[in-house]
């Protein structure tokens, strides 16, 4: 039985027009025609005897169960193809092209411009392009091969998805700077004597959920005031006097973008921290520049 036969310019395409799930502006990223398109991705499909690709009049396209299969062995064979050609021009002494990293939005302010600064100077010729999002979109991501890694937290995360601890965030909690607790000296408190304290909620999902069970796990139910997504949005209503909160995420300064201060608290309760991991496809082969920034976060990550 013959092998089947196909070329890196179909698979191009293909690629292409999956993404976009459009054929109209696959060709426009790829300053060819339409009909180029769709007619190098009829042959690969012929070629291989699969359809990847529904079409559908006025509508675009959509990804058969095969082609999404496809797409992401094509997105993970395009990757070491163009590595292969980086290696044979560098020799192996320096990396090029573009690496793509996820992270999770709570996460990216803190480590993340420290470890981009230091992979940009040991490896400028890399185009580092991030990609900020919650924990949903990051896993979405990975799968789809929109990121090779990601930096996020290392709960919910599937059978699917290889990841490596690189550092760890515990709770603490937070109340304005004229709150009782805020002048006790030893900046201490127990979980149980907030428990009739109004609370502002980090409102993002699994965050939301984990928060909140911090406090049950010890007996305490959370009495809401108000609800937010932005982390610096949460700070600056717990500064103002609006309850208090609980964050994993410890900032250097107690001022918030209102200008009032959010005081930090350690918890004594004997609360786990959440593991923060560097994440990828199990099973994906990763490529230098992935392997290079996953080594860098392993060794710089808590520093």
């Amino acid at each position: 039985m013959n092998e089947p036969s196909f070329t890196l310019v179909q698979l191009r395409y293909f690629e292409a027009a999956a993404r976009h799930l459009s054929m109209t502006a696959a060709s426009k990223e790829l300053v060819v025609s339409q009909s180029a398109v769709s007619t190098a991705i009829a042959q690969l499909e012929k070629e291989m005897g699969v359809q990847f690709l529904l079409r559908h009049h006025a509508r675009g396209l959509s990804l058969t169960t095969a082609g999404e299969a496809f797409y992401k062995r094509v997105l993970n064979f395009l990757a070491h193809g163009a590595e292969l050609v980086e290696a044979a021009r560098q020799s192996g002494t320096e990396l090029v092209g573009t690496l793509t990293i996820g992270c999770f939005a709570t996460l990216a302010p803190f480590r993340l411009p420290s470890l981009l600064a230091k992979f940009e100077a040991r490896h400028p010729q890399v185009h580092v392009s991030l990609r900020e999002g919650e924990h949903q979109a990051l896993k979405t991501a990975l799968r789809s091969g929109g990121t090779e890694l990601a930096l996020l937290y290392g709960y919910d995360l599937d059978d699917d998805i290889d990841r490596e601890v690189v550092g760890s965030a515990a709770p603490y909690a937070l109340v304005p700077e004229g709150h009782r607790l805020a002048r006790r000296k030893s900046r201490r408190v127990s979980l149980r004597e907030l428990a009739e304290e109004p609370m502002v909620l980090l409102d993002l999902p699994h965050s939301r959920e984990y928060l909140q069970s911090v406090l049950r796990d010890v007996g305490v139910e959370p009495r809401i005031r108000h609800r937010s997504t932005g982390y610096e949005t949460v700070r600056s209503l717990v500064a103002s006097g609006h309850g208090f909160a609980l964050l994993n995420q410890r900032p250097p300064d107690d001022t918030t973008y209102s200008g009032a201060k959010a005081v930090p608290l350690t918890l004594t309760d004997a609360v786990p921290a959440l593991e923060i991991v560097v994440a990828s496809m199990r099973g994906a082969r990763l490529t230098r520049r992935a392997q290079e920034f996953r080594e860098l976060c392993r060794t710089h990550y808590t520093r």
